[in-house]
């Protein structure tokens, strides 16, 4: 049996990166900028539906209603955008971390399942880096990443 297992996990381990990182920074992605897309109307112009979520139910403790919906508006439109192209990736994926952690605390606390799976793959994007195929390898932002992170964890096995 342990045999088996071994012979599958070097096969898991010939999965390129760079098809997870791949994976990892779009759909993530997708989420957040659907998200955003349902805050504004036309190219960026904010819904008066959305100052009022951002008044009345989100109500962040932390910010001005007006400010909180502006900055959450924008980071996903500009954060989504960034991630799918792989440029400032691990910039891009911490920013949306910490807005996951907020939307967690102050708004939507029962959904933590959903959260968690967002911060893990957003975690994995922080820690393994953006891939091959992307703007910060391209532009020679990220080279390192194959001896860090994610990489040199499945090395050290």
């Amino acid at each position: 049996m342990r045999a088996q297992i071994r012979t599958l996990n070097a096969l898991f381990d010939r999965i390129p990166w760079n098809v997870a990182a791949l994976a990892l920074r779009v759909f993530p992605a997708i989420v957040f900028l659907q998200s955003g897309r349902t805050k504004v109307e036309g190219l960026f112009s904010i819904k008066e539906s959305t100052w009022f979520l951002f008044e009345h139910e989100y109500a962040l403790p932390i910010l001005p209603s007006n400010l909180a919906a502006v900055l959450a508006t924008t980071a996903e439109h500009l954060l989504p955008a960034l991630m799918i192209i792989g440029l400032g990736t691990r910039f891009a994926a911490l920013g949306l971390l910490g807005m996951t952690a907020v939307i967690q605390i102050f708004v939507y606390p029962d959904a933590w399942i959903t959260h968690g799976l967002w911060a893990a793959a957003l975690f994995a994007l922080i820690a393994g880096g953006p891939g091959a195929w992307s703007l910060d390898r391209l532009l020679g932002l990220d080279v390192g990443a194959e001896g860090s992170g994610a990489a040199a964890n499945r090395a050290a096995r």
